[in-house]
């Protein structure tokens, strides 16, 4: 693709990312085929390749409208389009660059920046949001419908958690919303790990992502500063690595290195983090040959699993937890168009709640198709996404797993 930036971007480190990811494009179109957005809406400018011309064309000087600000909004920042692209075109670091032009240069309606503002405000804190969230449960019966809907049915108890009593330490981070709505999820994954002689650790904080796609990059910027220098006292103490139970917060902790690659003092701690990160599926994989005789004997359900797209596109973790829960003796029914977002894709579902509901249907009717007795995940926004429709109970895999293991 044929670039010529404006000044006020060519020189800069933005400009010329932005400038290298745009012509590693070659309009080919793949991934439109695996947009979820664009399948629903079947407008160019709601798919990768529109949105990438829109984006070239502000960063070439452009006017900037509401409009280019609304399909960048639709945008699920699933990365299908990564997964397909023949090219490698990093479109996910690309709309990250034009979202905050965007926003330096639209004005958003009042209503739009309050809810943002309140997101970003209350969300990424645990007490905040479990008051806030306990209130709306509290007046269920008089909200609105499309309100009373997104509220849970009710909250999971954690149970107990070990102590930290094994040389093999892993970190976990609390993160903002997972504590308040499944508490039960990182509880969990430190009961399993503590019988493969692993102890988790758990780690307060928010992994930036909340408000770094709400508008207010910089702040989510200090959000993942925030994170390195809790976590980095654990790295001088020689702990293994940062097990991320959530997979959307997994996936920025890993970008942590892209995201302050420019600021001299955190980036190469924030690469030294991101190189420890694994995904849950990666550490209970690696120790799968040790769990297998405690799970052996068993009787094990026949579930539908939900790939989130934080772990198959973003990750590239594709088929991992499959893999591993077919060796743990589930058996797994086959999902049509799996590689689609469920359309929770954090605070989507709330700023686009037409089209997340789309999708929500969309996913739930492949994911029930085959009348599994669960549907398991392994990310918190879209368990409790999925939740709110299904027909049969939703669950993280690790949670799962624990009961079968204490059973």
């Amino acid at each position: 693709m044929q670039t010529r930036l404006a000044d006020f971007i060519k020189d800069t480190p933005e400009g010329r990312e932005a400038e290298s990811i745009l012509r590693a494009c070659v309009h080919c179109g793949f991934c439109t085929a695996t947009c979820p957005t664009y399948q629903i809406q079947g407008d160019e400018l709601d798919g990768p390749r529109g949105r990438i011309y829109l984006m070239k064309q502000m960063l070439e000087g452009a006017p900037v409208t509401a409009r280019t600000q609304l399909h960048l909004d639709r945008c699920l920042t699933c990365h299908a389009c990564e997964t397909t692209c023949p090219s490698g075109v990093k479109y996910g670091h690309l709309v990250d660059i034009g979202r905050k032009l965007v926003a330096e240069r639209v004005e958003r309606p009042t209503s739009e920046k309050l809810k943002r503002w309140v997101m970003a405000t209350f969300f990424r804190h645990p007490a905040s949001f479990r008051l806030a969230l306990g209130t709306g449960m509290a007046v269920r019966a008089f909200l609105p419908a499309p309100l009373r809907a997104k509220l849970p049915a009710s909250i999971p108890t954690a149970g107990e958690w070990p102590s930290a009593r094994h040389a093999r330490r892993f970190v976990a981070l609390a993160g903002c919303a997972q504590p308040v709505l499944t508490p039960d999820t990182n509880a969990a994954a430190a009961r399993v790990l503590d019988r493969l002689g692993i102890s988790l650790i758990d780690s307060k904080g928010c992994c930036g992502a909340l408000r770094f796609h709400l508008d207010y990059q910089a702040d989510g910027l200090d959000d993942m500063r925030r994170v390195i220098d809790a976590w980095w006292p654990y790295v001088e103490q020689g702990v293994e690595g940062f097990a991320m139970t959530a997979t959307g917060c997994g996936a920025t902790v890993r970008e942590y290195g892209h995201h302050l690659q420019h600021d001299p003092a955190y980036a190469a701690k924030a690469e030294r983090v991101s190189a420890m990160t694994r995904d849950l599926t990666e550490v209970v994989a690696a120790e799968r040959t040790r769990l297998l005789p405690l799970i052996a004997g068993k009787k094990m359900p026949r579930v539908a699993f939900h790939p989130p797209c934080t772990l198959q596109h973003w990750q590239k973790l594709r088929g991992l937890a499959e893999d591993l829960l077919r060796g743990f003796g589930y058996e797994l029914t086959p999902v049509a168009d799996a590689h689609l977002c469920c359309g929770s894709a954090g605070t989507y579902a709330i700023t686009q709640p037409e089209l997340s509901e789309q999708l929500k249907r969309n996913k739930i009717a492949a994911l029930e198709a085959e009348k599994p007795e669960l549907i398991l995940t392994a990310n918190m926004g879209c368990e409790t996404h999925l939740a709110t429709l299904a027909g049969v109970q939703v669950k993280h895999w690790i949670v799962d797993l624990d009961e079968r293991l204490r059973s």
